[in-house]
């Protein structure tokens, strides 16, 4: 049975930490599905297609990521895809103890659904979507902080 594992988040934008725990995670599943989880009642920052056209980027030679999109439930979008697992990174304790309530909550809606969590590097602890986007929104360059294939200067609000 191939492994399969979702790893969902707004991705708005995608940074090196994510593509660090994707790249790492290969090792473990059989297959990625990074989905962008799209809730109509909120804008984001980047529009979808942006963000789903810089992750195929960054993963463009690696025939076991797929990227795609959903709303609603994750343990739904799991179970259409027929995947097991929610991967999910960790930098902080704070995001640990977030995780941990989501997980616990996808486990009571489905029990065949685990969620791995991995930590990031530590050089990637202090890199997240809303600083990239706070730097990117004042005119700053925040290129060391997202993949080659996230193309944040072509990128006009």
């Amino acid at each position: 049975m191939q492994k399969t594992a979702i790893f969902p988040g707004s991705f708005d934008p995608f940074t090196v930490g994510h593509e660090s725990i994707v790249r790492r995670a290969l090792s473990i599943f059989d297959r990625i599905i990074v989905s962008v989880g799209y809730n109509s009642n909120k804008q984001g920052y980047f529009p979808l297609e942006t963000r789903l056209e810089w992750i195929s980027n960054v993963f463009k030679n690696e025939p076991g990521v797929e990227v795609t999109w959903f709303s609603g439930l994750t343990v739904d979008f799991c179970r259409k895809k027929d995947a097991r697992f929610i991967l999910r990174g960790l930098r902080t304790a704070a995001d640990f103890e977030f995780e941990r309530a989501i997980a616990q909550v996808n486990k009571a809606m489905d029990d065949s659904i685990e969620s791995v969590f991995l930590l990031t590097r530590p050089e990637h602890t202090p890199v997240n979507s809303t600083i990239v986007r706070d730097i990117v929104r004042n005119g700053g360059d925040a290129s060391k902080f997202v993949p080659p294939g996230v193309k944040l200067g072509e990128f006009k609000p």
